[in-house]
């Protein structure tokens, strides 16, 4: 075996295994399949990223198709946010398709089950019918109207389809097998009727199809060939094929099922109802909210395409349900801003310091480097005066030898100005230090050349000048939960695990060169992490909200906790 082979996940190998079988490589065709009844969340990410990124690596086209069979649940909202989602990660689509497009076609297929006694009307209660399907070692009871004419079923069909009848009188179920293991196949729901208007068809229809009938028949009608989902559809994969066996032209493609398992992301959720939970308690602001595991919640935190692309590669393709530790993500989205983040500085929590032999009321602009790590990315300019703040974490009046920060008496450089060294500090009535008084060397300045400016300290600190500060809203954004995997408890809510610090709202100061980022900017506050523009912020009001620290910080926390 070739290592490019051995390189392939379990879903590739089946592909690889089919083409060596004679499957035609210009017959492969994948599809994502997201129902639009929510936002699509970091798991659903990774179910793009694999079929689209199997459509790149074969070539092949990968369908977008909306699973709109619950008028109850379904928004064209949902829908928008998907296309928008997806064409944010980087990926198109062949064609943009919907279960609702197929309606007529299911419908026609279903009377051709009623005619050869494959379907039939049930008319008994939602409550009637789970009681005689039986249990997993219990086979079911048929329903007394398994037996149905095919003539009173399919006049009963079409009435409801005409609207005639409320609402749970009537469903029409696959006459397959009541005492299979399998008690999916005990004779499953096809059709419901439901009288709520649906977001494309409005109310033509008062009867809508069930997943299982339309998802297999869906592929079908659009040649997939590979269509590829979550562990939890295994157990459906025997009734997927039953359904294709009624309806399948031997000489078109037969899709084929095949399930991989879901990667669950630690501190958070992603149950669609659990998430809803949190919007409606008030937890977070809306499913945007920055700390939400959506993907209208990760761009707006600041995460990148590239990171979550490169962490749905790095975590791969399994047949176990595990669970990803977040920092895996944390990792990649600080691997990529890392390479494309312009450096900026930033104070979050201010403290005065004047240089007392520095001129009052004089001002210089220096030079500084945008990105070490890209040489095209230049240099910008950034002002330097005699008061400047520097975070407060960064002085002490003693301290030992580890401590290469500013202390009294001891030299640390400015980024991309002076060294200075402190001389005396202010105290207030409490004891707290409220300004630093340093001096400064004149011919230290950074990129001067001087043998002052050559001169090593071991302390550098990032500051800004206190006249030039942008004062902005800075949002420090942390785990939405304490515990690894909340909603795994049994004897406890998951809502008991809810981070109280999640969120941290302070004033910050920034340099100027950040008053005109446009919304969605994400760039390094040296020392501090990585931050990008919130869409709140305005020209009045500058907001930033934290993506991730520098640092991986909460291994330490959890250590000592």
């Amino acid at each position: 075996m070739s290592d490019s082979e051995k390189s392939l996940n379990f879903l590739e190998h089946i592909i690889e295994e089919d083409l060596k079988n004679g499957f035609s490589k210009d017959a492969l065709r994948f599809r994502f399949p997201p129902e639009p009844n929510g936002y699509l969340h970091i798991g659903h990410a990774s179910s793009i990223c694999l079929n689209f990124g199997l459509g790149l690596r074969y070539k092949a086209p990968v369908n977008l198709r909306f699973d709109d069979t619950n008028p109850a649940k379904e928004e064209q909202e949902f829908v928008d946010a998907i296309k928008r989602d997806v064409e944010w990660l980087g990926y198109k689509w062949d064609t943009e398709r919907y279960a609702s497009d197929y309606f007529q076609q299911l419908y026609d297929w279903a009377i051709l089950l009623i005619k050869e006694g494959k379907a039939y009307i049930d008319s008994q209660t939602s409550e009637e019918m789970a009681a005689q399907k039986g249990t997993p070692t219990e086979a079911g009871t048929e329903s007394p109207f398994r037996n149905r004419s095919v003539e009173e079923n399919l006049k009963l069909f079409e009435g409801m389809k005409a609207g005639k009848f409320e609402e749970g009188m009537h469903v029409l179920r696959a006459k397959i097998d009541m005492t299979s293991s399998n008690m999916l196949m005990r004779d499953p729901i096809m059709y419901r009727v439901l009288h709520k208007a649906h977001h494309r068809t409005n109310t033509d229809w008062c009867i809508y199809p069930m997943y299982d009938w339309t998802h297999g028949e869906s592929d079908y009608i659009e040649q997939v060939s590979h269509s590829l989902c979550t562990l939890e559809f295994a157990m459906h994969r025997e009734l997927y094929d039953w359904f294709l066996n009624q309806v399948v032209d031997e000489n078109k493609v037969r899709p084929k099922q095949r399930e991989f398992a879901r990667r669950n992301l630690s501190h958070t959720v992603v149950s669609k109802r659990k998430l809803a939970r949190l919007v409606e308690d008030g937890v977070v602001d809306s499913w945007h909210d920055p700390r939400m595991p959506t993907i209208s919640g990760l761009r707006r935190r600041g995460y990148s395409p590239e990171s979550i692309r490169n962490f749905a590669d790095t975590i791969g393709i399994a047949k176990r349900d595990n669970l990803i530790d977040v920092s895996l993500l944390e990792f990649q989205v600080r691997d990529h801003l890392n390479k494309v983040a312009p450096r900026v500085m930033g104070v979050l929590d201010p403290l005065k310091v004047v240089i007392t032999n520095y001129p009052e009321g004089e001002e210089e602009w220096l030079d500084a480097e945008n990105n070490p790590e890209d040489e095209a990315a230049g240099s910008r300019k950034v002002p330097f005066s005699r008061e400047i703040y520097i975070e407060k974490e960064d002085f002490r009046e003693e301290a030992n030898k580890k401590f290469f920060r500013l202390k009294l008496g001891k030299e640390v450089r400015l980024k991309n100005a002076y060294i200075i060294k402190a001389e005396s500090c202010t105290k207030d009535t409490e004891g707290n230090i409220t300004e630093v008084q340093c001096i400064y060397d004149p011919k230290s300045k950074s990129g001067s050349g001087t043998e002052e400016s050559l001169r090593k300290v071991k302390g550098t600190l990032h500051w800004v000048s206190i006249e030039h500060a942008l004062e902005a809203e800075v949002r420090l954004y942390d785990r939405l939960f304490t515990d690894e995997s909340p909603d795994t408890h049994k004897d406890k809510d998951f809502m008991e695990f809810v981070n109280p610090d999640s969120l941290k709202t302070i004033t910050g100061y920034l340099e100027p060169s950040m008053k005109d980022l446009k919304v969605g900017t994400q760039v390094q506050f040296q020392r501090l992490g990585y931050f990008c523009v919130d869409p709140d912020s305005t020209s009045e009001k500058l907001v930033f909200n934290r993506t991730v620290g520098l640092r991986d910080s909460w291994a330490k926390i959890q250590q000592k906790s």
